[in-house]
C-alpha cells in the first residue's frame, strides 16, 4: 500500500508560518525578563508579566476553538498574525511598565489567535494515517524557533538594543504575512455550532492537556529565567543554551511522531519528565558550567518528545468540527503552564533564590508523571491504549 503524501505546498506554508509565529514569540518571551529589568521591574515583576500574557491567551483560546469550529480558519490567522505584528512595535514606543503589560497581555491574545489556528490548519492537512509524525513534522518549526531564537533575541538586545529587537519581532510577521496571502487552507465542511460552554473544550483533549499542563510548569521556568540564571552565576550564554536544548528538540521532534504513531505516547510521558526532572535537579544543585549544558540537552530532550506526543493524542481522534476545540483544550494547557511556571518561578527567585527554584520546580515533573498514569494511559485518546486494544 503506498504511503499517503505528507510534504503538500499548504502543509508547508503553514509550517514555515508558525516557525515566523515563534521566532517572534521566543525572541521577545526570552529577553522580556530584561526588558523589565529596563523599565524598573524585578524578576516577580517579570513573571507576572508572562503570567498576564498566558491568561490572556487561556481565556481567549477556547473562544478561537469555537471560531475556529466553524470554518472560519485563515480569518482567525490573520487577526493572530496582524496583532503580533503590532504588538512588538508597542514595545518600541511605550516606555513604561503599564504600558508594557498592557501590549504583553494584546501580545498573548494574538499568539492565541496565531497558533491555534496555524495547529488547526495542519490537522486539517496531515493524512490520518500518518498523524503523529505529521504534527511532530509541524512541530519542527516550534523546535526550530526554540533553537534560534532566544540566541537572535539576546544577541540584538546586547549587541542592538531593544529597539532593533522589537523590529526583528515585527517583520518576521511582515513576512509571515506574505505566505498567508499564498496559502489556501483545506475546505472544512463544518455544520455551524452556537456558542456554549460545553463547546468551547473538548473532553477527549484533557487527559494529554493535564499531563502537558504540570509538565509545562517547569519548561515555563526554563523558558523564562535560564539566560538570566546564567547572566548572574557567570555561565555560558543562555543564547547557547537555547541552542543546545533546541538541537536536542530538533532531533527528537524528527523521531518522536514516527514512535508515537508506532507505540504510543507513554514511553514519552515517562522519560521526557524524568529528563527535565534531572534538569532542574542538576541546575538547583550543582550548578557549573558542565551541568549547565548537560541540562540543556536534559531539558531539550524532555520538551521535543513530549509536547509532539502530547498534543498529537489530544487531537488525534477528534473529527473536522472538533479540531479547533480540541486545539485550544491542548493549547491552553500549554499557556497555563508557562505562565504559572513563570510566576511561580519569579516569585520563588526573588524570595529564595534560583537554586532553590529550580529544585522546587522539579516536583512538577513528577506530578506529571502521576496524572498520566492516573487519567492518561488507560483514555481512549492515548495511542498507547489503543495499541494495547489493537493486539
Amino acid at each position: 500500500m503506498q504511503e499517503e503524501k505528507l510534504f503538500r505546498k499548504d502543509f508547508v506554508f503553514i509550517i514555515i508560518i508558525n516557525f515566523l509565529v515563534f521566532l517572534n514569540h521566543l525572541a521577545i518571551l526570552a529577553t522580556f525578563p530584561f526588558y523589565i529589568e529596563a523599565l524598573g521591574g524585578s524578576e516577580a515583576v517579570a513573571g507576572m508579566a508572562v503570567a498576564l500574557f498566558c491568561v490572556v491567551s487561556v481565556v481567549c483560546r477556547p473562544f478561537i476553538g469555537w471560531m475556529l469550529d466553524n470554518g472560519k480558519r485563515k480569518m482567525i490567522l490573520a487577526v493572530g498574525l496582524f496583532g503580533m505584528l503590532l504588538m512588538p512595535l508597542g514595545y518600541l514606543f511605550l516606555h513604561t511598565l503599564v504600558l508594557a503589560f498592557v501590549c504583553r497581555m494584546v501580545h498573548g491574545a494574538a499568539l492565541a489567535f496565531s497558533n491555534t489556528s496555524t495547529a488547526t490548519i495542519a490537522t486539517d492537512s496531515v493524512p490520518r494515517s500518518r498523524f503523529a509524525e505529521g504534527m511532530g513534522i509541524f512541530g519542527l518549526a516550534t523546535a526550530l524557533a526554540t533553537a534560534v531564537a532566544p540566541a537572535i533575541g539576546l544577541a540584538l538586545m546586547e549587541k542592538c538594543g531593544f529597539s532593533v529587537l522589537f523590529l526583528f519581532g515585527s517583520l518576521s510577521i511582515a513576512l509571515a504575512l506574505v505566505l498567508f496571502f499564498l496559502l489556501k487552507a483545506p475546505n472544512i465542511a463544518v455544520e455551524k455550532k452556537p456558542l456554549s460552554l460545553k463547546g468551547l473544550f473538548d473532553k477527549n483533549a484533557v487527559p494529554a492537556s493535564l499531563t502537558a499542563v504540570v509538565f509545562m510548569f517547569t519548561y515555563g521556568a526554563l523558558e523564562n529565567f535560564a539566560a538570566k540564571f546564567a547572566a548572574e552565576k557567570g555561565l555560558p550564554s543562555g543564547g547557547l543554551f537555547f541552542v543546545i536544548m533546541a538541537v536536542t528538540v530538533l532531533i527528537m521532534r524528527m523521531t518522536a511522531g514516527k514512535v508515537t504513531d508506532r507505540h504510543g505516547e507513554g514511553i514519552f510521558a515517562y522519560s521526557c519528565n524524568i529528563a527535565m526532572f534531572a534538569a532542574f535537579l542538576l541546575l538547583g544543585l550543582f550548578p557549573n558550567t558542565v551541568t549547565y549544558l548537560l541540562a540543556a540537552v536534559l531539558s531539550g530532550f524532555g520538551f521535543g518528545g513530549l509536547e509532539p506526543a502530547l498534543q498529537s493524542m489530544a487531537v488525534a481522534i477528534a473529527p473536522p468540527e472538533k479540531r479547533g476545540s480540541a486545539n485550544s483544550t491542548f493549547l491552553c494547557a500549554y499557556d497555563i503552564g508557562i505562565g504559572i511556571g513563570g510566576a511561580i518561578a519569579g516569585g520563588l527567585i526573588s524570595s529564595f533564590g534560583y537554586e532553590t527554584m529550580f529544585t522546587g520546580m522539579s516536583v512538577f515533573n513528577l506530578l506529571s508523571i502521576m496524572i498520566y498514569v492516573l487519567i492518561g494511559r488507560n483514555h481512549p485518546s492515548s495511542f498507547s491504549y489503543r495499541k494495547r486494544m489493537a493486539r
